[in-house]
């Protein structure tokens, strides 16, 4: 599981044995120990692979009984069938201007507020991978909210609901963020010091800025992906064609 976040790999896997009818609608899963034995994780990545599932629909965890399977058809209900990059294009036309209303009237209390969820995107040890991420989201919705515009909010927290809910969308940023975090770091920091200079302008610029770059590291990983598919599949008619000419 190197290169990928534990509790992401480990979600996936469930997932997977979902659908293959492992564990079907309605049973439920093995313990913590159980499965961290069997993927070979730590409990706590059994832990956060199980609230992210539930975070989804795809689970539901009950204290005292364990976590139960529940219908698959109710997966992502009511999110559209967009692309990574169709909903960050929205999210780029939609949290800039947030920012940029932002900007004018935002409260010391927000500014601090957001400081708070950047420091736990970085993570340093403290926070786990999970919090982080939550604190990703936090940081925006923050400042959706901060705007003073309720159906300017209510998009983004829209918009939010399809990342974090759409598996082919999140894969892709998860794909991208696995790699970007120091970035993502820095973009985030320039966000808040537009938004704490009350600068409208900057905190729009910046805010796009982030996700000018957020959609190149998209189309670069997507590229790389799209030709290792086919280098894979060179070798597959390679070995098929091939070896038919060998003695």
């Amino acid at each position: 599981m190197a290169g990928k976040r534990l509790y992401h790999s480990v979600a996936e896997q469930i997932l997977t044995m979902i659908d293959d009818g492992t564990f079907p609608p309605g049973s439920r899963l093995p313990g913590e120990r159980e499965l961290a034995d069997q993927f070979n994780v730590s409990r706590v990545s059994v832990r956060e692979a199980a609230i992210f599932l539930q975070a989804r629909g795809v689970i539901q965890v009950k204290r005292g009984s364990g976590a139960q399977v529940l219908d698959p058809s109710k997966h992502n209900s009511g999110s559209p069938n967009v692309s990574a990059f169709e909903l960050t294009e929205a999210r780029t036309l939609f949290e800039s201007e947030a920012a940029a209303l932002a900007a004018r009237h935002i409260s010391d209390a927000t500014l601090s507020l957001l400081e708070e969820h950047l420091k736990k995107m970085s993570g340093n040890g403290l926070h786990t991978e999970h919090e982080a991420e939550l604190a990703d989201r936090d940081f925006h919705l923050t400042i959706a909210a901060a705007s003073g515009n309720a159906a300017v909010r209510h998009v983004v927290e829209v918009l939010w609901r399809i990342r974090m809910e759409s598996v082919p969308v999140r894969k892709v940023y998860d794909s991208v963020c696995l790699e970007d975090s120091g970035a993502r770091q820095t973009e985030h920091q320039q966000i808040l010091d537009a938004l704490r200079a009350r600068d409208p302008a900057a905190s729009r610029v910046a805010m796009r800025e982030h996700f000018r770059r957020l959609i190149e590291s998209m189309l670069d990983v997507t590229e790389e992906q799209a030709l290792e598919e086919l280098r894979c599949k060179a070798t597959e008619s390679r070995e098929r064609f091939l070896t038919s000419f060998e003695l």
